[in-house]
C-alpha cells in the first residue's frame, strides 16, 4: 500500500460556489473526468456538504438510484454507472480501524473512490489523490478548494478551469 506523503507543497485551486446547484454542478464536472482508480480525498466541517457534493459526484458517473451517507457502514458501493463508485465515510474510524478494512483494494480498484473525512486516515491514502475541502463560506455558498497530488489530479483542476491560488493565500 502507498502511504501518503502529506505533502502539501503543490499547487491549490479554488472554486467559488454561490449556491448548492454550483457545488454539485461541479462536482458532476468533475465525475465526467475521472477514471479507473481515481480518489477524491473530501474534507469539510459538518454541514459543509460532502455527501451532497458525493451525490452530485455519483450522478455525474451515471449511479442510478439513492446515493446517501455511508456513516454507519463506512462504505457503500454503487454499480450501474460509467465505473463504480466507492463512497466511504471514516469519521467514526481510527487509522488502524481504517487499515483492517482494506480500502487499498479499493483504492486500486477499476472504480473511483471518494472518502469523506479523508484527513482522519491521511496515512493510508495513496499518494497521488485529489484532496478536496469544503467550506461553508454562507447559507448556500461554498468553497471549494482542490489540492491536486499528482499529475492526472492537476490536469483535472485545470481541465476545469478553476482558479489556481497563491501559497500565500493558503498558509495558516
Amino acid at each position: 500500500m502507498s502511504i501518503g506523503n502529506g505533502d502539501s507543497a503543490g499547487r491549490t485551486f479554488v472554486f467559488r460556489a454561490d449556491t448548492e446547484a454550483d457545488t454539485a454542478g461541479f462536482a458532476a464536472r468533475l465525475a465526467a473526468l475521472a477514471e479507473p482508480g481515481a480518489v477524491l480525498a473530501l474534507d469539510g466541517d459538518l454541514g459543509a456538504g460532502k455527501t451532497r457534493f458525493a451525490q452530485a459526484f455519483a450522478g455525474g458517473l451515471g449511479v442510478p438510484g439513492v446515493v446517501n451517507s455511508p456513516t454507519f457502514t463506512i462504505i457503500k458501493e454503487y454499480e450501474g454507472g460509467r465505473l463504480p463508485f466507492y463512497h466511504m465515510d471514516v469519521y467514526r474510524l481510527g487509522p488502524d480501524e481504517a487499515d483492517e478494512l482494506g480500502l487499498e483494494e479499493y483504492f486500486e480498484g477499476d472504480g473511483v473512490s471518494l472518502v469523506e473525512w479523508a484527513s482522519l486516515i491521511e496515512p493510508l491514502l495513496p499518494e497521488e489523490r485529489l484532496h478536496i475541502r469544503l467550506t461553508t463560506t454562507g447559507p448556500t455558498s461554498r468553497t471549494v478548494e482542490c489540492r491536486p497530488l499528482g499529475g492526472r489530479y492537476e490536469a483535472w483542476c485545470i481541465q476545469l478551469g478553476i482558479t489556481e491560488i497563491a501559497k500565500e493565500e493558503t498558509a495558516e
